[in-house]
């Protein structure tokens, strides 16, 4: 009786990863679709894109003698190649749709990749604008969206806040925009990623717990702009993944 019903287990388990990988496959070709009909370079790149790296992987072998052996590695490359191409396009179209909208910056900090503790709207205005706190290595980053001169205001208040509960641990502060002072919410990720590591995971832990008690200030804001592209949110981390 047991073994058959882990022989039913394993046929159900089978059956739903089955069912998965084509929900998969059918959201990555849905994206393709889309960006097709608005990125007309798109097929262009991803083909340019294969043949450059298989074209230069043939050579490669062609010059040793076994370009034929090299051929199928070049194709494999080819397709990664165009696939990464496909994955940059869909993820500029989907910032640029983004960019400027209420709850923009929010909506990149939720899809940040690593270990980051992302606390949206600590603080806010009722015309929208707001803070996003997110600890991570670098200590405490504090991200502001919205009006300049209304944000800043919002950014000094947050931080003195802050500053009582966790000491000498680094406090920095983004305001999202393309302005000079800001950073562009397409490059909000790689500007993080850059700051200096100043906290290891235990501290981490012992930093979300204090501020934990802080709470929120101001009404929350929506978890992020809707432009149609914010949809491929699932799309994106399957061909990370790949």
């Amino acid at each position: 009786m047991a073994e058959k019903l882990d022989k039913e287990a394993a046929k159900q388990a089978k059956k739903e990863k089955r069912a998965a990988s084509k929900a998969k496959r059918g959201q990555i070709f849905q994206a393709f679709k889309m960006q097709r009909k608005e990125d007309k370079a798109l097929i262009p790149w991803m083909l340019g894109s294969f043949l450059v790296v298989a074209g230069i992987t043939f050579g490669i072998g062609w010059l040793l003698g076994i370009q034929w052996l090299l051929l199928p590695i070049g194709i494999m490359l080819g397709l990664l190649a165009a696939v990464i191409i496909f994955g940059r396009r869909v993820q500029k179209n989907v910032f640029s749709k983004a960019e400027g909208q209420p709850g923009a910056a929010a909506w990149a900090l939720d899809n940040l990749r690593g270990r980051w503790r992302v606390t949206q709207t600590v603080a806010a205005t009722t015309q929208l604008d707001a803070v996003h706190r997110v600890l991570g290595g670098p200590g405490v980053i504090l991200v502001a969206e919205g009006a300049p001169h209304r944000v800043k205001n919002l950014l000094a208040q947050e931080k003195k806040r802050i500053s009582r509960l966790v000491g000498e641990t680094p406090i920095y502060d983004i305001t999202v925009g393309n302005d000079e002072g800001q950073v562009p919410l397409r490059k909000l990720q790689n500007y993080m990623m850059k700051l200096p590591r100043n906290l290891k995971p235990r501290q981490i832990d012992a930093l979300e717990a204090k501020l934990a008690a802080l709470g929120n200030r101001g009404a929350a804001l929506p978890k992020g702009p809707m432009p149609q592209g914010a949809k491929m949110r699932n799309v994106q981390r399957t061909i990370r993944r790949r």
